[in-house]
């Protein structure tokens, strides 16, 4: 992986201005539709690699045993305190081995910064072990080679405690003919007595074809499926038999 950016490391504890938890409600819903099938009598247990500051983990652990695992320890420090019910553990998603399985293993964004094949292949080694047999893996990556779009965004909130965050985000693919592309991002960080700086942050990240994420979940010893969720996005579902 590249050097960790800013925004999840010096600037973790600035993370919930800049993703509010508030706004993952309607995707943590979709995902765990798709999380829960098939039905299930029992709670089940979810281990998430690449957890981040917990704001999908703060809808979904009021259905599933979550365990949160993270390299960032600025970011899980920032999850612990929205989730303090939650298991969280270290680790990077390439070499994390817990020594136990799950039945479900969820990697949302956070896939985004493997940019190559063999860090993909290790993470989906890292699933494989801890995916018990008959569970299933799923990989939510924000684009495919085939969507990929350049984008600009802007953003951010206020905190109740007078700190305030504005962003702004330039997504585009300066080399089409390597496997990444990048993450701009200038944040005014504004503190409670008003002062206020900006902060410039990269971030370098994946871009894979549709039919390598569905070869590689094969390779790991998934039966892969993809679908596509309201966000146009492809969400890679891999059962391991």
């Amino acid at each position: 992986m590249s050097r960790e950016p800013a925004m999840y490391g010096a600037l973790a504890p600035w993370w919930p201005l800049v993703s509010d938890p508030a706004d993952y409600a309607v995707e943590a819903e979709s995902l765990r539709k798709i999380l829960d099938l098939p039905p299930s009598g029992t709670r089940r247990t979810l281990l998430e690699l690449g957890s981040g500051g917990g704001n999908l983990a703060s809808h979904l652990k009021a259905h599933f045993q979550l365990t949160l695992s993270d390299r960032s320890a600025s970011m899980l420090e920032v999850s612990r305190a929205l989730n303090p019910e939650c298991e969280h553990v270290a680790g990077d998603m390439r070499t994390l081995r817990l020594g136990r399985s799950f039945d479900l293993v969820l990697i949302h964004d956070a896939i985004m910064y493997l940019v190559d094949a063999s860090e993909v292949r290790a993470a989906l080694a890292t699933a494989a072990a801890h995916c018990r047999p008959g569970g299933s893996l799923v990989l939510v990556p924000d684009a495919v080679r085939e969507t990929f779009e350049p984008y600009t965004e802007s953003g951010g909130h206020d905190g109740a405690d007078g700190r305030g965050v504005r962003y702004l985000e330039w997504v585009s693919d300066p080399d089409p003919d390597d496997t990444t592309f990048e993450t701009l991002y200038a944040l005014v960080l504004r503190e409670p007595d008003g002062a206020a700086r900006v902060e410039l942050d990269r971030h370098v990240e994946g871009l894979f074809s549709r039919a390598e994420w569905l070869a590689w979940l094969g390779e790991a010893g998934f039966a892969p499926r993809v679908t596509v969720d309201a966000w146009s996005r492809h969400v890679f579902v891999g059962v391991r038999p």
